[in-house]
């Protein structure tokens, strides 16, 4: 639900710090006089208008964060549930329009779109008090924070990790979990010997997974393109970058079959090849490992295992954070409100009880993280663990571009398939980013 990446015209742009309050009239755009305190709005008489994304939060935990909002500011909540097809469009009209919804579930490399086309609240003021005491994870921080400001509340985060099959991992010999990168390898050479079947990949890894792909650039300290004074330069060129594809070459050309070369996620469903035993592991989110056992209910959580993907050095790989915040909208006449709303359903309590405790992701914050790993079932400690090192894409409002025309796919598909080399498809895919990330907003 978070492998898809998830602008309105309010006439100010960013370079103007978003004059919120000529697009509302609830006079609590931020302020650059200093840190404000969310006001204790009364709100008895009026609705405040939420869109969730279908599947980001349990009825449940929404029925909780709702309740505590209704108690505290006297207003009641529409919910309005949204599914994934087209929400970009759909989000981009409706905040331009007068009457948007307060606030908005958005995912987390969405933000800086919507934000550089004054759709969004500037919440920087408010930073501190959000925060109520905790470390956001930077994973969903850095991507909510444009030209050093903040434009969208962590929500709840998916980290990825790798999914393994302990039955077939033991029949192939392989009993404990590899810490270091060297140990992954030895223990797949093992489950590909076991297991000589052409459809089989010890370690099931589409070609165009680019969410994998980056954990092995940004591990050899590649970057995908790095900012100084507004001005974006692609970086997969880059002597570091260029270790990581050819380590994400041979990996993925040793491991995993060789129709998945030039495959994405999605057709073959990676999880549906895991979950027929064609695969003895595969990077996924947490999410995933209730679709395995629906999808074949002889796996259970005794059968699997997971852990992060780790380097030479023993330490996990940075992992590309998947996840959501809360936006409000620029153009909305109950900030205040939408404001109370974001606080309470990032704070630790919602956050611990509900995002962790019920739907399973992972909380916000670091700290929330380190206390879930102490409660958290076996099965899902290697999300967290994952989690505490995490990564994001490059924080432009031109970066889906780069998505949605599907370059970053084409990057990673193009090494692994051999059609071009690393250094061609890099400098294809620099061409690309130079012209995305440094065209006009």
């Amino acid at each position: 639900m978070t492998y898809a990446r998830r602008a309105a015209l309010c006439a100010v742009g960013l370079a103007s710090a978003l004059a919120l309050t000529a697009c509302n009239g609830s006079g609590t755009s931020a302020s650059a006089d200093g840190p404000q305190k969310v006001a204790d709005a009364k709100g008895s008489g009026k609705t405040l208008t939420v869109w969730v994304m279908q599947d980001d939060y349990s009825d449940e935990s929404l029925a909780a964060i709702k309740k505590e909002f209704t108690e505290k500011t006297g207003a009641e909540v529409k919910l309005e549930t949204q599914s994934w097809d087209g929400i970009t469009t759909k989000i981009t009209t409706a905040l331009a329009t007068d009457t948007p919804p307060d606030v908005i579930d958005i995912g987390n490399t969405q933000v800086a779109g919507f934000a550089a086309s004054g759709g969004l609240m500037d919440l920087t003021s408010y930073a501190k008090d959000l925060r109520q005491g905790e470390d956001w994870l930077p994973g969903l921080e850095d991507p909510a924070t444009v030209d050093r400001k903040l434009y969208g509340v962590p929500g709840f985060a998916a980290a990825r990790a790798v999914i393994y099959n302990k039955t077939i991992w033991k029949k192939a010999g392989v009993t404990t979990e590899p810490k270091t990168y060297e140990e992954l390898t030895a223990a797949l050479d093992k489950i590909k010997a076991a297991n000589t079947v052409s459809d089989f990949s010890a370690f099931y890894l589409p070609g165009q997974d680019w969410y994998t792909g980056l954990q092995f650039v940004w591990d050899k300290n590649g970057e995908i393109a790095t900012e100084d004074s507004g001005k974006w330069t692609a970086g997969m060129s880059s002597a570091q970058a260029q270790e990581g594809l050819a380590q994400y070459k041979r990996f993925q050309n040793t491991y995993s079959r060789t129709s998945s070369r030039t495959a994405d996620k999605v057709s073959p469903d990676q999880m549906q090849v895991f979950a027929d035993g064609k695969a003895g592991a595969f990077v996924a989110t947490s999410a995933q490992v209730n679709q395995i056992k629906q999808a074949n209910p002889k796996i259970k959580d005794a059968d699997l295992g997971t852990f992060p993907l780790p380097n030479s050095k023993g330490e996990a790989q940075p992992v590309m954070l998947g996840g959501a915040v809360w936006g409000v909208a620029a153009k909305s006449k109950q900030q205040n409100l939408a404001l109370q709303w974001t606080k309470i359903a990032a704070s630790p309590d919602i956050q611990s009880k509900w995002i962790f405790g019920h739907d399973g992701w992972n909380p916000n914050s670091t700290v929330g993280n380190v206390k879930a790993e102490t409660s958290v079932p076996a099965v899902l400690k290697g999300f967290f663990e994952g989690a505490r090192n995490t990564r994001a894409t490059p924080a432009s409002a031109q970066w889906t571009v780069l998505e949605a025309d599907k370059s970053i796919n084409k990057l990673f598909s193009d090494v692994a398939s051999g059609k071009k080399t690393t250094a061609q498809a890099a400098k294809t895919f620099d061409a690309a980013t130079d012209k995305a990330l440094n065209a006009a907003g």
